[in-house]
């Protein structure tokens, strides 16, 4: 059995179609929690989800049907994936969502033969960095305004069971 809220299971599965108001609303108020405002220019991969990740696992969580968290696996070479879209609904976070999601998308890395992993994010989100650290992955640099990571598959099979 997985991650229960309130006693309901949240249940990981592939984004689809139908999800597209919903995922793109989430990763934006995500977004404006950390900064405060929205940049319109930015994040033109979110108006058409399906066709910007046709190529990735774009995964999504649900909690009694609705969209609780999603994330991405992008392949950057035949060694590597990319997470890309991690995100979780504002009144869910803090509950393991993110957690579940992201080792999902370790597992299908693994599933790949990819080597390694690698993300990044904004230096000054704090709390964000301390996840991916708190979950296998080790910064390799800041450049400007971001931190980069990489999970190295080998050393850190992903446990699909959290």
């Amino acid at each position: 059995m997985g991650l229960t809220i309130d006693g309901e299971e949240i249940k990981i599965r592939p984004f689809e179609p139908s999800d597209q108001a919903a995922v793109k609303q989430m990763i934006l108020d995500g977004l404006v929690d950390h900064w405060g405002f929205l940049d319109s220019t930015k994040n033109p991969d979110l108006n058409d989800i399906t066709r910007s990740y046709s190529n990735a696992d774009f995964l999504v969580a649900t909690l009694k049907g609705s969209i609780a968290g999603c994330g991405a696996l992008t392949p950057i070479d035949s060694n590597t994936g990319e997470i890309v879209r991690m995100s979780v609904d504002r009144s869910l976070r803090h509950k393991g969502i993110g957690t579940i999601v992201l080792n999902r998308l370790l597992q299908i890395a693994y599933e790949r033969q990819y080597q390694k992993v690698i993300l990044e994010t904004t230096s000054t989100w704090y709390e964000v960095i301390a996840f991916y650290i708190r979950n296998g992955f080790q910064i390799t640099h800041q450049l400007g305004d971001d931190t980069y990571f990489e999970y190295i598959i080998q050393s850190n099979l992903p446990n699909p069971e959290q």
